[in-house]
Formats: structure tokens, sequence, C-alpha cells
């Protein structure tokens, strides 16, 4: 990875970044100078294989040769709810039997100061510094350097954050993606009754996921559609979703085509939906692991018509700028940056 440019600025840090998974966590160690930022280690290890995070970093600073002496600032950007209280951070990760409290790491590890953000949140953090090719727009809009700004993102899971205007970036956490999902027709309500007669309820989530592509994969086949042999034997499987992708990217198959159409357009309705709480004239960003794959499908404009599809409102929709954030390092670009900021703001380091 090549030097990143960061909107601080202030001498020499060096920090500690982290994006923290169920399945996978990437650690970085960097120096930033003046807006820079240089990798001077980075490593993927399996979450699964360590009782906690602190025993990863130091294997990490060990299989880099370096110490923690020296590092100003770490942050960590995790799958999971943060709870803050009188300077503390605290989690619990959703796939994980980890329990982290920032206090605790700081003095495990003899690092002055260590945050923990949602893995959401670090994406809002990383936005004033994402790359311009990074970025792929679906709808120009009418951009407010000063509006407020939406990060929604489909992956193993459906996450969401808000980001105000003002300095120092302020973003706010959700568990949007747990709310109930709203129907928007006749289809998406029989889709709704399928999901909750096996789960209980349907959330945002049980259908914006890669699990949800694979509800609703099996909710047309329930409807009397049928799959080919290959979408017949992933559908039999857990994660049918990357077959799922690939054969809709392919037009290989129709049941694959259709499930990516209605899982995409109810990902652009409920991303509507969530706008039109916020206002978010600064921007839509549209995260996660699931649209840089469906991206030429995305670009076909079902996304946005479901977007927009919201009268009265749909005027306000229509101003609205939305891109596709494609760099997948987006969580530890932005806990690399919050590292960084605490040690501008040690007074404010949560």
């Amino acid at each position: 990875m090549g030097p990143w440019s960061l909107s601080l600025t202030g001498g020499l840090m060096k920090i500690l970044a982290g994006d923290i998974g169920g399945t996978k966590t990437l650690l970085m160690l960097a120096d930033v100078s003046h807006g820079r930022l240089s990798t001077l280690a980075r490593e993927r290890y399996t979450s699964a294989d360590f009782p906690d995070l602190a025993p990863m970093v130091r294997a990490f600073l060990s299989d880099a040769g370096l110490a923690s002496d020296g590092i100003d600032a770490a942050c960590f950007a995790l799958a999971g709810p943060v709870a803050r209280q009188q300077g503390v951070d605290r989690a619990r990760l959703t796939n994980l039997p980890w329990e982290l409290n920032s206090t605790h790491l700081a003095d495990n590890l003899g690092i002055p100061q260590v945050a923990l953000l949602n893995d959401f949140e670090g994406i809002g953090h990383s936005l004033d510094d994402l790359p311009t090719e990074a970025l792929h727009s679906l709808q120009t809009g009418q951009a407010d350097p000063e509006g407020v700004r939406l990060v929604v993102g489909a992956g193993t899971g459906l996450g969401v954050c808000i980001v105000p205007p003002g300095h120092p970036l302020c973003v706010l956490p959700t568990e949007s993606g747990h709310a109930t999902f709203a129907p928007a027709d006749t289809r998406q309500a029989r889709l709704w009754q399928y999901v909750a007669d096996q789960e209980g309820r349907c959330t945002r989530e049980h259908l914006l996921s890669g699990r949800g592509l694979g509800r609703i994969a099996r909710f047309l086949v329930a409807q009397g559609q049928s799959p080919g042999q290959s979408l017949g034997l992933a559908l039999e499987g857990d994660d049918p979703a990357p077959i799922i992708s690939q054969l809709a990217l392919e037009g290989s198959d129709p049941v694959a085509v259709e499930a990516v159409a209605l899982f995409l357009a109810v990902y652009g309705g409920q991303a509507g939906d969530l706008a039109l709480g916020c206002l978010p004239f600064g921007g839509v960003f549209i995260a996660g692991g699931i649209a840089p794959r469906l991206l030429p499908r995305m670009q076909e404009g079902g996304f946005i018509q479901a977007f927009r599809h919201k009268p009265p409102m749909s005027h306000l929709l229509e101003r609205m700028p939305i891109q596709v954030i494609g760099d997948t390092d987006a969580g530890l670009l932005g806990a690399a940056r919050h590292a960084a900021s605490l040690c501008q703001q040690p007074d404010q380091a949560r």
C-alpha cells in the first residue's frame, strides 16, 4: 500500500490502527507527518486464532520486529457497538468472544491513547481522506460541503452511520440495520412475511447482507421460480451469496439476476428511507463488501430508482450525491485518521 494523504496537520507521530472483524483483522503501524501517512508494517490475522486483541497486537509488533514503545496512539474499528462512558470505550464484538476496554488496552500495550470505534464509525472517519479513484458515482446530485453525510453498507451485516458537519470530525454510529424492514410494494410485503415466518421478524439486515441475498433467492424459489443447477446447489449451502452475485453479473441464471435486482431495489429503498431521516446533502456513501462486487448492476439504475421513489419527497432525494466506496481499506484508513487526531487533541481523546 502506498502512502495515504490525511486532512490533518502536525509533526511526526506514530500510530497503530486496526480493522477488526469476526473473521479477519487488519493491523497497521504507520508514521504520520504533515498529513501524510506512511505504512511501517501491515498484517492480516485470523481473528479466532487469538483469545483477545492485546495478544494479537503483541504478535503483530513482534512479527514486524517492532515494539510498542514510541507509539503515540492507537485506534481499532470493530464489528459491534461501542459504549463510551467517563472517557473509556468498551465493546463486545458481534461474532467474537472478545470484550475490549480502551483503558485496559492502553495499560496492557503501553500506548498512551487508545480508542475503539464501531466499524462504520471507522468508515465515517475515512470520508475526508478517501482518494477519488476509490469512489464510484451513482448520482451526481448537488453536493453541499457543509451538509450531513450518511454511510450505509451491506456486507456480513448492515452498517449505518451519520457524519454531521463541523470540526473536529464527529461520527454518529447507529444500529439502524436492526430496525424493522418496511416493504415498498406487495412483493416486498410477501418477502417480509417469508422472512418473518422464519426469523420471528424481518429487519433490514435480514435482507441487506450476504445472508440476506441468499434469503431473497430462496424466497424467489419458494414463489415458484426455478434456479439453474449451479444456483440450486449454492442455495443448499450456508453462503450462496458469492455464487448468486457471480451468476447475476454473468446474466447466466434468471433467478440470480432477479434476486440481485430485488436485493438492490430493497437496498435503494432502505437507503432512501435512512436519507429522509437525516437529509444528507453532503453525500450518501454506500460502503460494505457487497456494493463494489455488484457495482455494474447498481449502475443500471434500479438502486437509484428505489432510492428516489419517496413521493412527495423525491425531489429532495434527487439532490443527494450518492457514491459507492470501492476501497475495502476505508475502515482501516478511518481508524488511522482517528488515531492521528487523538495525538492532536489529547484532551478530547474520545
